[in-house]
Order: C-alpha cells, then structure tokens, then sequence
C-alpha cells in the first residue's frame, strides 16, 4: 500500500506566528488551539507519515549556525515528542524569498524525495495558514488544509469532501465546484447579481469554499439559468458528501432585521420541499420572486434533502437574502463530522 503524508507547516499552523514573524524567544513561543490534541489523534488513528514543511529565512544566524535550531524550535519537537507526535522528517528551508531558489515553498525543491510510486500524494495533505502552502499542495498533487484543527482530523479521517458537477444542456452550460470543509470562499458568476449574491452566502456563512459558472439563456428570461444551477448544485452537495458517515444530518434559523427566516433540513435522502414564504414584489434585484420557490424545490430534489422553510417580514430582499444565509446555517450543522463516532445516522443502516 502507498504511504499518504501529512506535509505540515510549521510557524502559522503548528506555533502561533508572531508579528515579526520570528519565533526566536520563549516569550513568543505558543501553540496554535486544538493543535496539539488533533496530531496526536490522528497519529493514533491514521497511517499518515508526518512530514514538517517550512520556509524560515534568517533561522542560521551568528548566535545559531546553519546546522542548529532556535531553542524554540526543538522546545515545541519535545513537546509534541511527550504526547505522542514525531515527525517523521523535517524540510526547513532557510534561504530569503529574493533568492528564488526551488527549495523554498511553494517549490518542491525540498521535497523529490517523495514524487515516488511509493507514495499516494492524491491522498496526501499539505497543512498550512498561507497561499505558498496551498500553492505548495497543487505543485505536489496533493489536498490543501487550512489549519482549522478540528476540520483537519475530520478531513484526514474521513477523506476530502469536494465534488464537481458540469451540466450541459441546450439552455445552460454550468460548472460547479465545491469543498464542504473548506473557508467560505465563493467565485460565483451567473449572469444574475441579485442571484450570485445569493449564493455568496451560501459558500461564506456555510464554510464551504463554492466555484459556480453558468452560461444561460437570459435573452430568454431567468429560469432555465436559475433551475439549472439548483439542479447541478444540488448533485454537487450529493456527489461530495458520499457515504455521509459522520455527519450531524440534520440543521436548522436566523434573524435578519424585520425578518424572520428559519429552514430546516435533513440530508436523509428522500427529497420534500415545505415552503412558507410569500413575497410581493414581483422582482429583487434580476431575481423573478417565483423563481425563490423553484430554487429551492430543485435543489431538494438533486441534493435529496428534505427541506423546510419559512420566512415572515416585510423587506423583501432582507426575507429571501434570510433564507439563504438560514440554509447556509443549516449546511454548516449538518454536514459537520465527528471522528470519534465515525457512523451512519441512520437505524436503517442507509441513506
């Protein structure tokens, strides 16, 4: 079997990162929350090799020579060492960012040894707070983790939850992607503002990083544009969620000025829409008011959710702009895993 890696940062991910961005005292010496218990879960749990990956430019100073450490640096190894964390290497490059050379991240100068047929780098990790690391992981092939840590153990555990769904038809051609443990981050275009606005809230008050593109026939009218992207992101939830082990399966209701704005939901896999929401304005925003219903009602079909909402208020962009950041809401809980109960939630033993 091919071993899987963990390429871990060090300084923003392991240990708090200091202004200066030099951990070179034992003043600023800190671990970052949650990090210390989830390694040492996941080193009890997984197979996953520990492979610390760090730039760190200036470390080889008079006072510490190129072949030592900061104090620090061997300070945080024992600690990790005492509850049950080794690394099974370490890659620190210490050169200077004007340098340019390979060996510095997101190069991979540093890290040859491991594009090998030995190793499954698509089942790989790199764990990191900055954009060189998520550079870094698509230069190696590998997932990229923002290091929330409870995130982390869940998606190390359980495997990466990201889909892609392309729907092709004669009136809409539509991409999306998404990763339901990712940071909230949208790219969302669909020739509709008040719609793409929409689905913004989706991604950011879900913490589900969302990449949508959708070509329709708005010299038509909005249907077959607003339809056809529920139907595909509605497979795209299906699609990544796979098995559904571990999650919480059920969600649920926000305020929103005058608004009141609650959905429910269950990811049990039978499809039902309750919907009470009235709305009179015919339009918000390019937005037909009818097309909420429709909306909603596709994407409980393709997702195979049972959904059920209700809004009252008198704003009609506050009631529906709500609903979204409800559903949002509902996402978040119920698509949350725990590890530690690794299981169907179902007596049925499916869903």
């Amino acid at each position: 079997m091919k071993q899987k890696i963990l390429f871990i940062d060090r300084d923003g991910t392991i240990l708090r990162e200091p202004a200066d961005e030099q951990i070179d005292s034992y003043e600023k010496f800190q671990f970052m929350e949650g990090c210390i218990s989830t390694l040492a879960w996941i080193r009890k749990h997984t197979d996953y090799k520990f492979v610390m990956v760090s730039n760190q430019d200036g470390l080889g100073t008079p006072s510490y020579p190129e072949d030592t450490f900061w104090p620090t640096h061997q300070l945080m190894l024992d600690i990790l060492r005492g509850e049950g964390v080794e690394f099974d290497a370490i890659h620190i490059d210490r050169s200077f960012p004007e340098e340019g050379l390979p060996t510095r991240k997101p190069g991979i100068g540093m890290l040859t040894e491991y594009l090998t047929e030995h190793y499954d780098l698509a089942q790989s990790y790199v764990i990191g707070d900055r954009e060189s690391d998520r550079k870094l992981a698509e230069n190696l092939g590998c997932h990229y983790l923002f290091p929330d840590w409870e995130k982390v153990r869940a998606t190390v555990y359980g495997g990466s939850r990201e889909a892609e769904v392309k729907r092709a038809t004669k009136e809409t051609d539509i991409v999306v992607r998404l990763n339901l443990d990712g940071q909230g981050e949208a790219d969302i275009e669909t020739g509709l503002g008040f719609f793409d606005h929409m689905l913004e809230q989706i991604a950011r008050h879900g913490n589900i990083d969302l990449f949508i593109r959708c070509n329709g026939d708005l010299q038509v009218d909005e249907h077959h544009t607003i339809e056809d992207t529920a139907l595909a992101l509605g497979e795209c939830l299906s699609k990544a969620l796979g098995d559904k082990r571990g999650i919480e399966r059920y969600g649920y209701c926000l305020p929103m000025d005058d608004c009141l704005c609650q959905v429910a939901l269950d990811f049990g896999g039978r499809p039902w829409l309750v919907w009470d929401a009235e709305f009179h304005r015919e339009r918000v925003g390019e937005m037909p008011t009818e097309m909420f219903l429709h909306f909603f009602k596709s994407l409980s079909d393709a997702a195979r959710i049972n959904l059920n909402i209700k809004a009252e208020g008198t704003n009609e962009h506050h009631k529906i702009e709500g609903i979204f950041k409800a559903l949002a809401r509902a996402l978040k809980m119920a698509i949350r895993r725990d590890p530690d109960h690794y299981i169907l939630p179902s007596s049925k033993g499916t869903l």
